[in-house]
């Protein structure tokens, strides 16, 4: 495995704050990703990962989180799903830890429900550095379009994995597959934008003193 990550322009550029951001290039025997990242964006996105569906949640997430995403994959789609959905998810989480920075002067926590027609879910993120995360979405179906169910929950939790943030999402009602999984991450973009913004009385927000 090949992993190329950098930093972006993270800090003060000529007395501003610069935006936040990441590109990670992930290469492996399964797939060849590409990602950059930026959490101070206004959603801006360019997606193609070979699964319209994982495209079209990626999308949500990076549209109601502001994150400008872009994404390259070349994945073995003929074999299955599953390790384009599960890398990608890792390079996402790694391109966010990396943007991220130094864990300071941020809110940390973020909690969102968002609703898709009748459907309803919530997601709840803490910036914590210990990477864990605990999806219960309720679906039923084998797949939506070309994405296996299962892989919903796991591309979540690869995400929070890399991310290095807890995060819990549930459904919290609904009866459309295609609303639970697109209302999971609405609110997952908008956790996350909440928890990254800007909290210049924060310092460090951990009694320990550290978030590393």
């Amino acid at each position: 495995m090949s992993i190329k990550a950098e930093n972006g322009t993270n800090g003060v550029l000529n007395g501003v704050k610069a935006p936040r951001t990441a590109t990670v290039e992930r290469k492996t025997g399964e797939t060849d990703i590409s990602v950059e990242i930026n959490l101070d964006g206004i959603g801006k996105n360019d997606i193609s990962t070979g699964i319209g569906f994982l495209d079209h949640m990626l999308c949500q997430m990076s549209k109601h989180g502001r994150i400008d995403l872009f994404i390259k994959c070349k994945g073995d789609l003929h074999i299955d799903d599953h390790h384009t959905a599960e890398d990608v998810a890792l390079a996402v989480g790694m391109a966010f830890d990396k943007a991220l920075g130094a864990r300071k002067d941020i809110r940390r926590f973020g909690t969102a429900y968002c609703p898709l027609d009748e459907a309803l879910s919530r997601a709840v993120v803490d910036i914590s550095s210990r990477g864990a995360g605990y999806a219960e979405l309720n679906l039923v179906r084998e797949k939506i379009g070309d994405l296996s169910t299962e892989m919903i929950p796991h591309v979540l939790e690869s995400f929070a994995t890399e991310a290095r943030i807890t995060l819990h999402v549930d459904n919290i009602k609904g009866k459309n597959d295609h609303h639970k999984a697109e209302s999971a991450f609405k609110a997952l973009g908008v956790a996350l934008r909440q928890a990254v913004s800007e909290d210049v009385n924060a310092g460090v927000p951990s009694t320990k003193g550290v978030l590393s």
